[in-house]
């Protein structure tokens, strides 16, 4: 009861502002920028510069922490308790979907050499490290994937990663302690360009159509799982380094 008058409240506090400011927005930035000195533009941008700092050490604090991994381990076992009251039809149709990059595979490292998401990514220099197939798998994701491997379910690998990488991404899977995927699906030519929910649904789409059942569906990023044709249950890891719409 409380919460409804206060929302009255609220209501008629909106109603009270005068009419010749409804047209306006509530947070407006002064016409005018009043300065002491010709040198408050330094201030300004070292504030800025604090600011960014602030956040890649804040960032580069928690993925080199024991809060990640510990934040990691909760996923992987929020999923492993969800897949266990699975009922596998034994008909090799139950799939579950995996993510590659900071998902099953850690990147910290190329991360660590450029500022932990606050540079500016660059296609070429990250393409270099895919190429060298030695990013190491997350723990808690090793165990996952072959507690589900045990459990009876076909493992798909949805990577927004290009076709002329499978070579690389196959082997480093390989290197990491990843084994035994039904499909390790990747960008083809058609795929350049489509955004990363579409493509990913699409693609999740396409194993419905088969016939697969996916129950689970893992990824650091919401494109990941969202979109159409999604999983029975999602289950989003922490990845504060990098955003992919």
């Amino acid at each position: 009861m409380a919460s409804v008058r206060h929302r009255l409240l609220l209501l008629i506090t909106l109603l009270a502002i005068p009419a010749s400011l409804s047209s306006q927005s509530v947070i407006q930035m002064p016409r005018k920028r009043h300065r002491f000195a010709a040198s408050d533009d330094s201030l300004y941008c070292d504030s800025w510069r604090f600011s960014i700092d602030l956040v890649q050490h804040s960032v580069q604090d928690y993925m080199t922490g024991d809060r990640y991994r510990s934040d990691l381990a909760s996923v992987a076992n929020y999923s492993l308790s969800f897949a266990k009251g699975v009922t596998i039809g034994g008909d090799g149709k139950d799939a579950w979907v995996f993510d590659i990059d900071e998902t099953l595979l850690s990147n910290l490292a190329y991360y660590q050499a450029h500022g932990f998401g606050s540079e500016t990514f660059n296609e070429a220099f990250f393409d270099e490290w895919v190429d060298l197939a030695e990013a190491p798998a997350l723990p808690a994701s090793l165990n996952l994937y072959k507690e589900l491997e045990q459990l009876g379910f076909k493992m798909f690998l949805l990577t927004g990663r290009s076709e002329h990488q499978r070579n690389a991404t196959a082997r480093n899977l390989l290197y990491a302690g990843y084994n035994n995927w039904e499909r390790l699906l990747l960008r083809g030519p058609s795929d350049q360009g489509t955004p990363a929910t579409v493509y990913k649904s699409q693609k999740r789409s396409d194993l419905i159509n088969e016939g697969y059942r996916i129950h689970g569906s893992s990824g650091d990023q919401w494109s990941d799982l969202i979109g159409f044709a999604i999983a029975q249950r999602s289950f989003k890891l922490p990845n504060p380094m990098y955003y992919i719409a």
